[in-house]
Protein backbone atom coordinates (compact mmCIF):
# COMPACT_ATOMS: atom_id res chain seq x y z
CA UNK A 1 0.00 0.00 0.00
CA UNK A 2 1.37 3.43 -0.67
CA UNK A 3 0.30 7.27 0.11
CA UNK A 4 0.64 10.05 -2.86
CA UNK A 5 0.21 13.58 -2.05
CA UNK A 6 -1.23 15.55 -4.27
CA UNK A 7 -2.45 19.48 -2.87
CA UNK A 8 -5.27 20.46 -3.71
CA UNK A 9 -6.54 23.62 -6.21
CA UNK A 10 -6.52 25.50 -3.21
CA UNK A 11 -2.97 25.37 -1.66
CA UNK A 12 -2.22 28.23 1.11
CA UNK A 13 0.66 29.27 -0.79
CA UNK A 14 -1.65 29.90 -3.87
CA UNK A 15 -4.31 31.45 -1.87
CA UNK A 16 -1.23 33.71 -0.83
CA UNK A 17 0.28 34.94 -3.99
CA UNK A 18 -3.13 35.32 -5.01
CA UNK A 19 -4.16 37.81 -2.50
CA UNK A 20 -1.09 39.75 -2.08
CA UNK A 21 0.82 40.41 0.82
CA UNK A 22 -2.45 41.09 2.72
CA UNK A 23 -4.59 38.10 4.78
CA UNK A 24 -7.43 40.21 6.07
CA UNK A 25 -7.04 43.34 4.02
CA UNK A 26 -6.78 44.50 0.61
CA UNK A 27 -5.90 47.93 -1.26
CA UNK A 28 -8.71 49.86 -2.48
CA UNK A 29 -8.89 53.68 -4.26
CA UNK A 30 -11.37 55.74 -1.96
CA UNK A 31 -13.90 57.55 -4.93
CA UNK A 32 -14.93 60.49 -3.71
CA UNK A 33 -11.75 61.31 -1.98
CA UNK A 34 -9.85 64.71 -3.60
CA UNK A 35 -7.37 62.59 -5.88
CA UNK A 36 -9.05 59.66 -5.33
CA UNK A 37 -5.73 57.97 -2.99
CA UNK A 38 -4.96 54.25 -2.69
CA UNK A 39 -5.13 53.05 0.91
CA UNK A 40 -5.27 49.65 2.83
CA UNK A 41 -8.75 48.52 3.69
CA UNK A 42 -9.63 45.55 6.45
CA UNK A 43 -13.31 44.98 6.43
CA UNK A 44 -15.28 42.72 9.36
CA UNK A 45 -18.96 41.74 8.97
CA UNK A 46 -21.07 39.14 10.48
CA UNK A 47 -20.75 35.72 8.53
CA UNK A 48 -24.81 35.86 7.56
CA UNK A 49 -26.08 33.52 4.89
CA UNK A 50 -29.60 35.11 4.28
CA UNK A 51 -29.92 39.20 4.31
CA UNK A 52 -33.09 41.12 5.59
CA UNK A 53 -34.64 40.74 1.98
CA UNK A 54 -34.14 37.22 2.05
CA UNK A 55 -35.15 36.90 6.07
CA UNK A 56 -38.32 38.51 5.07
CA UNK A 57 -39.05 36.84 1.94
CA UNK A 58 -38.85 33.02 4.08
CA UNK A 59 -40.79 34.68 6.76
CA UNK A 60 -44.00 35.76 4.51
CA UNK A 61 -43.83 32.50 3.37
CA UNK A 62 -43.76 30.71 6.61
CA UNK A 63 -46.41 32.64 8.04
CA UNK A 64 -48.26 31.80 4.46
CA UNK A 65 -48.18 28.24 5.58
CA UNK A 66 -48.55 27.99 9.05
CA UNK A 67 -51.63 30.56 8.77
CA UNK A 68 -53.30 28.20 5.71
CA UNK A 69 -53.13 25.09 8.29
CA UNK A 70 -54.24 27.70 10.97
CA UNK A 71 -57.39 28.42 9.03
CA UNK A 72 -57.81 24.68 8.19
CA UNK A 73 -58.21 23.72 11.74
CA UNK A 74 -60.28 26.70 12.58
CA UNK A 75 -63.00 26.01 10.06
CA UNK A 76 -62.82 22.00 11.08
CA UNK A 77 -63.89 23.46 14.49
CA UNK A 78 -60.58 23.92 16.75
CA UNK A 79 -59.99 27.73 16.85
CA UNK A 80 -57.35 27.22 19.50
CA UNK A 81 -54.63 26.04 16.69
CA UNK A 82 -55.08 29.65 14.99
CA UNK A 83 -54.58 31.22 18.07
CA UNK A 84 -51.23 29.02 18.52
CA UNK A 85 -50.31 29.80 15.19
CA UNK A 86 -50.94 33.40 15.80
CA UNK A 87 -48.81 33.54 19.16
CA UNK A 88 -46.16 31.46 17.04
CA UNK A 89 -45.23 33.81 13.90
CA UNK A 90 -45.53 36.61 16.67
CA UNK A 91 -42.64 34.75 18.66
CA UNK A 92 -40.60 33.82 14.84
CA UNK A 93 -41.41 37.40 14.04
CA UNK A 94 -39.45 39.09 16.57
CA UNK A 95 -36.97 36.56 16.96
CA UNK A 96 -35.96 37.40 13.18
CA UNK A 97 -36.27 41.15 13.32
CA UNK A 98 -33.81 41.35 16.28
CA UNK A 99 -31.28 38.96 13.80
CA UNK A 100 -31.71 41.45 10.80
CA UNK A 101 -31.55 44.26 12.78
CA UNK A 102 -27.52 42.94 13.28
CA UNK A 103 -27.46 41.34 9.89
CA UNK A 104 -25.44 44.44 8.60
CA UNK A 105 -22.92 44.59 11.74
CA UNK A 106 -19.65 45.52 10.47
CA UNK A 107 -16.14 47.21 11.23
CA UNK A 108 -14.49 48.99 8.68
CA UNK A 109 -10.67 50.28 9.45
CA UNK A 110 -9.21 52.07 6.64
CA UNK A 111 -6.16 53.47 6.31
CA UNK A 112 -5.21 56.28 4.14
CA UNK A 113 -2.22 58.48 4.30
CA UNK A 114 -1.09 58.81 7.60
CA UNK A 115 -4.70 58.13 9.41
CA UNK A 116 -6.36 55.30 10.33
CA UNK A 117 -10.23 55.80 10.22
CA UNK A 118 -12.62 52.71 12.15
CA UNK A 119 -15.97 52.73 11.64
CA UNK A 120 -17.92 50.42 13.85
CA UNK A 121 -21.76 49.93 12.62
CA UNK A 122 -23.47 48.31 15.36
CA UNK A 123 -27.59 48.04 14.96
CA UNK A 124 -28.90 51.59 13.74
CA UNK A 125 -26.00 53.74 15.76
CA UNK A 126 -22.29 53.99 14.10
CA UNK A 127 -18.92 55.34 15.95
CA UNK A 128 -16.23 56.54 13.43
CA UNK A 129 -13.12 57.08 15.15
CA UNK A 130 -9.80 58.23 13.81
CA UNK A 131 -6.05 58.02 14.70
CA UNK A 132 -3.06 59.35 13.66
CA UNK A 133 -0.77 56.68 12.61
CA UNK A 134 2.25 57.94 13.82
CA UNK A 135 0.90 57.50 17.69
CA UNK A 136 -1.29 54.71 17.12
CA UNK A 137 -0.93 51.25 19.47
CA UNK A 138 -2.48 47.76 18.42
CA UNK A 139 -2.69 45.55 21.76
CA UNK A 140 -4.84 42.43 22.44
CA UNK A 141 -7.42 44.17 24.94
CA UNK A 142 -6.95 41.60 27.68
CA UNK A 143 -4.85 38.25 26.53
CA UNK A 144 -4.63 35.76 24.05
CA UNK A 145 -7.62 36.06 21.81
CA UNK A 146 -8.97 38.64 23.18
CA UNK A 147 -10.34 41.65 21.13
CA UNK A 148 -7.93 44.07 19.71
CA UNK A 149 -7.16 47.64 21.52
CA UNK A 150 -6.53 50.45 19.30
CA UNK A 151 -5.44 53.41 21.24
CA UNK A 152 -3.30 56.54 21.04
CA UNK A 153 -3.99 60.12 21.44
CA UNK A 154 -6.72 59.43 24.59
CA UNK A 155 -8.90 57.42 22.47
CA UNK A 156 -9.43 53.84 22.35
CA UNK A 157 -11.19 51.17 20.58
CA UNK A 158 -11.59 47.48 20.89
CA UNK A 159 -12.05 45.75 17.19
CA UNK A 160 -11.97 42.37 15.58
CA UNK A 161 -15.30 41.07 17.05
CA UNK A 162 -16.39 39.77 13.90
CA UNK A 163 -13.17 37.33 13.69
CA UNK A 164 -12.46 34.18 15.07
CA UNK A 165 -10.54 34.25 18.52
CA UNK A 166 -7.40 32.58 16.79
CA UNK A 167 -7.10 35.00 14.14
CA UNK A 168 -7.50 38.17 16.05
CA UNK A 169 -3.50 37.76 16.67
CA UNK A 170 -2.75 37.40 12.76
CA UNK A 171 -4.71 40.56 12.22
CA UNK A 172 -3.04 42.66 15.17
CA UNK A 173 0.14 41.55 13.33
CA UNK A 174 -0.89 42.48 9.95
CA UNK A 175 -2.25 45.86 11.28
CA UNK A 176 0.82 46.42 12.78
CA UNK A 177 2.93 45.37 9.85
CA UNK A 178 1.04 47.86 7.61
CA UNK A 179 1.60 50.43 10.01
CA UNK A 180 5.32 50.01 10.05
CA UNK A 181 5.26 49.91 5.91
CA UNK A 182 4.38 53.75 6.13
CA UNK A 183 6.66 56.21 4.72
CA UNK A 184 8.55 58.40 7.04
CA UNK A 185 6.32 61.76 7.92
CA UNK A 186 8.10 64.82 5.89
CA UNK A 187 9.20 67.09 8.40
CA UNK A 188 10.23 70.83 7.98
CA UNK A 189 13.35 70.80 5.50
CA UNK A 190 16.34 71.88 7.22
CA UNK A 191 19.58 73.61 4.89
CA UNK A 192 22.34 72.38 6.35
CA UNK A 193 24.89 73.57 3.96
CA UNK A 194 23.62 77.16 4.90
CA UNK A 195 26.09 79.09 7.10
CA UNK A 196 24.50 81.10 10.70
Amino acid sequence: MSVTYAPGPWSESQAHRQRGPWVFGREVVLAGMPGAPQALQWLQKRNCSLTPRQLGLFYLSLSAVSLLIGVFFFLQGAPVVLLFTGLELLAVGVALAVFARHAGDRETLTLVGRSLQVEQCVGSSVKRTEFPADCLHVEPARGQGSLVQLSGRGQQVRVGRFLRPELRGAFARELRHALRRLPPQAGPEIDLNRST
